[in-house]
């Protein structure tokens, strides 16, 4: 608290917060509430622009934890910084706190289309990622220790109840920006668009505050320069704005190539599709290539077929909305029944509706047999029968990925080996071999763990179908050109396929190869992945 009696030095001019309480257009009473509306709209941006950054950086680099645990820890640093530095403004804290605002709404309501362009065209995302941390977390920081000032100057209280007033404030702004962010801005607006949109109403809301309510706490020429700041801020947010859409295309070209066929955000993930009439079809979701059209078959025959060497009459896909393992399923006339459990029902509509995609899964969907839920797999198999499947694959993301940790977990495979009958059989990618072993053999560790005995193979593959990251300028250099595979059971199960005609690459001499080639990178003594402890690096 500011004690207005502490003498000063002779000749030196008070401050201006030391003079009295400021001239208000409103009462004292309306005008703290004003101030309050302020930090609780404040916050809420502010707290946008973290998840902003922290969803396009867990999008763009991967590994989710690592993300928010950088942009949380630098921006919280930041803010201490912030408020260090806000002392030298508590003189002029309305003008400080108008300047604070409109940098923070231009720096956060541009963060994520800079950090986008980064990565696209400069290859750029962790230095940009911890600038925009910093940059935001100062000017949050500076936020509090002028609100402070300003509201002591409408009416004095304690130290405390004005500290508390404005953590309420605070506190409740954030709760409606995290909500915000998932439930309205993301869907609604996307990532980039959601950004701008935040950074237009913390303008608005700060420059309302100090040029309406404290505007007597001005000089004429600190009003006019203000007031151009902010309006220059929201032409800068709009233009952005109307030319987001263009920004969003030339950045998709540089990334997948001109020849985007589909891209659509569905409320899971960015899914694109990418090929020329009579190319090869290329499916992204997030960014990561997860179908190639040169050598989907290699990967998707490898999966299922060991697999449904036996009985097959009941089978269960878990992940798999693309249809591609369901057509090499429904090869098998035995089938009587197939249920796909997939979360992502866009990527199902796709396969249903896409031409090119429907005819690459041999109109898997049209085929009686098939039956779609759309659903969490982990869910869904802590309410599926028991003992009902003959064959369940765990066609799913790369273990690498933190999304998907929970399902290499051992409690997941005790659930998918729960649903098998007493002689089934659980199919299950495990990841690339060449370079990443542990997390393949801590896949392995995890399955054992749960109850099934295992047997290892992988198939070699001419493009990297599955890359760990969407790092898609070098992904094809970079990541393993093999998939790694789990067959398991209650007892061991042999490697060996039946005599199938439609399969085009595999055969029993590839399959005892790839077996071959997994035991030699293999990895003793790892312990298996559970929920509570996750060991699968991003």
């Amino acid at each position: 608290m500011i004690e207005p009696s502490a003498p000063l030095s002779p000749g030196v001019p008070a401050p201006r917060e030391r003079r009295g309480a400021v001239r208000l257009p409103v009462s004292p009473r309306a005008g703290r509430f004003c101030v309050l509306a302020g930090v609780f709209i404040c916050a809420a941006c502010g707290l946008v622009y973290e998840l902003e950054l922290v969803a396009l950086a867990s999008y763009l680099i991967g590994d989710s934890v690592t993300q928010a645990s950088v942009v949380l820890s630098v921006m919280v640093f930041a803010m201490g910084i912030g408020s260090l530095l806000a002392k030298r403004l508590r003189p002029r804290a309305a003008a400080g706190f108008g300047a604070v605002e409109a940098a923070l709404a231009l720096v956060g309501g541009c963060s994520a289309m800079a950090l986008y362009a980064g990565f696209v065209w400069a290859g750029e995302t962790r230095a940009l990622l911890v600038t925009f941390s910093l940059a935001i977390g100062v000017l949050i920081g500076a936020e509090v220790p002028l609100l402070m000032t300003m509201i002591q100057r409408i009416r004095r209280q304690d130290a405390g109840g004005a500290v508390a007033d404005l953590f309420a404030a605070d506190y409740v702004g954030a709760l409606v920006g995290g909500l915000a962010f998932p439930f309205l801005l993301l869907p609604l607006f996307g990532q980039l668009t959601g950004a701008l949109l935040t950074g237009a109403v913390n303008a608005v809301a700060g420059g309302a505050l100090v040029l309406w309510l404290f505007r007597h706490d001005l000089s004429t020429r600190a009003r006019w320069v203000l007031l151009a700041a902010n309006l220059a801020v929201l032409a800068l947010l709009a233009t952005a704005a109307v030319a987001v859409d263009d920004f969003e295309r030339a950045a998709r070209h540089a990334v997948y190539g001109r020849d985007v066929r589909v891209a659509v955000q569905t409320d899971v993930q960015e899914v694109v599709l990418t090929g020329a009439p009579g190319e090869p079809l290329n499916l992204y979701l997030d960014g990561r290539l997860r179908v190639s059209g040169q050598d989907e078959h290699r990967y998707h025959e490898a999966l299922v077929h060991p697999a449904m060497n036996g009985p097959h009459t009941r089978v269960l896909i878990l992940g798999g909305g693309d249809g591609l393992a369901a057509r090499e399923v429904l090869r098998h006339k035995a089938v009587r029944r197939l249920d796909i459990v997939e979360l992502d029902a866009g990527v199902v509509r796709l396969a249903r509706e896409d031409a090119a995609l429907s005819a690459l899964n041999r109109h898997a969907y049209r085929d009686p047999r098939l039956h779609v839920t759309t659903a969490d797999a982990f869910g869904w198999l802590r309410g599926a029968p028991a003992a009902t499947y003959d064959v369940v694959i765990s066609d799913l993301p790369d273990p690498g990925i933190t999304a998907s940790t929970k399902l290499y977990s051992q409690e997941f495979f005790g659930l998918a080996a729960r649903a098998l009958r007493s002689d089934g059989r659980l199919a299950v990618h495990a990841g690339a071999v060449s370079g990443r072993s542990r997390v393949f053999w801590t896949v392995d560790a995890s399955v054992r763990a749960a109850g099934l005995r295992t047997a290892p193979y992988s198939a070699l593959g001419r493009l990297a179908g599955f890359a760990a990251g969407p790092d898609r300028s070098s992904a094809a250099v970079r990541a393993p050109r093999d998939w790694g595979f789990l067959l398991a059971g209650r007892t061991r199960p042999g490697l060996a396929l039946d005599s199938h005609p439609g399969r085009r690459s595999l055969t029993g001499a590839a399959l005892q190869a790839g077996a071959r080639a997994v035991e030699r990178t293999r990895v003793t003594g790892l312990p298996p992945s559970t929920l509570v402890h996750p060991r699968y690096a991003g």
